[in-house]
């Protein structure tokens, strides 16, 4: 009996030392569902301007005129990680759609040698304030979130979760379809 109660306290004493490798950013993650809103022309607000510093060290500004696929994640994210490998290949596969990733409550150490290993073909900005201005929108109100923007610069469409290939093809060419 001695023994058990030893190796029990044991283990309790070292659960409540540990964080589980949790930092502050993982312990306000809000995982989203995958649920697609899109937003109707008529209706649409403007997104905010989205320019600023990437991680590999480059200055970003997007042009209005495009349509744009603007993915929220974070590098310790792990349905951010899931989805990497959908939006490099519809970057690859929609050439005339600009992807554009904002990092939130990251490292960006960590977070550029992720692009890096993964070869991501699309800029990354490491600037959390972009995100405010879609607040009156769509905000990225989980992590990951992506944001598609029209032609005209307007918020079009919001992926909570992690897109499939299935749910970013769907948005992207009713956007383009526009």
């Amino acid at each position: 009996m001695r023994k058990i109660f030893a190796a029990l306290a044991t283990v309790l004493l070292l659960a409540g030392c540990s964080n589980g490798g949790a930092s502050k950013a993982e312990e306000s993650f809000i995982a989203g569902d995958g649920a697609v809103t899109f937003i109707k022309a008529g209706n649409r607000i403007s997104a905010p301007a989205i320019t600023g510093l990437t991680l590999l060290g480059t200055n970003y500004t997007f042009e209005v005129g495009k349509v744009a696929v603007v993915n929220v994640w974070a590098s310790w994210c792990s349905p951010c990680r899931a989805e990497e490998p959908t939006l490099s290949a519809a970057a690859r596969a929609y050439p005339e759609v600009e992807f554009i990733g904002i990092l939130t409550r990251d490292n960006p150490v960590n977070a550029e040698a992720f692009v890096r290993k993964r070869a991501i073909p699309y800029p990354t900005l490491i600037d959390d304030s972009i995100l405010a201005g879609f607040r009156k929108s769509l905000p990225a109100n989980a992590i990951p979130s992506t944001v598609i923007i029209d032609k005209s610069g307007d918020v079009a469409a919001r992926i909570s979760g992690a897109v499939t290939v299935a749910s970013l093809k769907e948005v992207i060419e009713k956007v383009l379809s526009e």
